[in-house]
């Protein structure tokens, strides 16, 4: 048997009106008990908006909302710090990384001439092998050329830059 409209309609209101006066009466509790746990207004905020949206989702289902509140309010802090934790690990490796990685070389001004000058059937397979520290496989992949061309290629710039710099050193001399 169906009820009748204006029955489920006032339902609705009531548990509107029920979930409105708990927000009123328990948020700025639940909000500054969050703000002490996170020592953050913003987050603070957040979290205690999620655990009423939680509990606006379970509405019917929980027997104590005050106590489910504050139950899932604690989860999220917990998370939060889990997460907050999480990223300081993750920045104090990359900054350990970072000062453990070999200061990049400075390459000399005039090979890097010599390489910008090579045609670029050379020139693309030197710097990806050579300075973006690609291997001849992947240099073969972007370049859309064989393993055995990129190697020859690499090999007759490696020739040509050879040349350059012996005759670029004997006019030094």
């Amino acid at each position: 048997m169906k009820r009748p409209r204006s029955l489920s309609r006032s339902r609705a209101r009531s548990r509107d009106e029920a979930a409105s006066e708990l927000f009123t009466a328990l948020y700025p509790r639940l909000a500054g008990w969050c703000r002490r746990l996170v020592d953050d207004d913003e987050t603070a905020h957040e979290v205690a908006s999620e655990a009423f949206t939680r509990l606006w989702s379970r509405w019917t289902k929980v027997e104590e909302p005050q106590g489910f509140l504050y139950v899932t309010a604690a989860n999220l802090v917990r998370d939060h710090w889990r997460k907050v934790e999480r990223e300081r690990r993750a920045m104090r490796r990359a900054q350990t990384e970072e000062a453990l990685r070999p200061a990049p070389e400075q390459g000399d001004p005039s090979v890097m001439l010599l390489v910008q000058a090579l045609p670029e059937r050379l020139r693309v397979p030197i710097l990806l092998h050579y300075y973006a520290d690609m291997p001849i496989r992947q240099v073969s992949a972007l370049t859309g050329r064989k393993e055995g061309t990129v190697k020859a290629d690499l090999h007759a710039a490696r020739e040509l830059l050879r040349a350059h710099l012996r005759r670029s050193l004997d006019h030094t001399l």
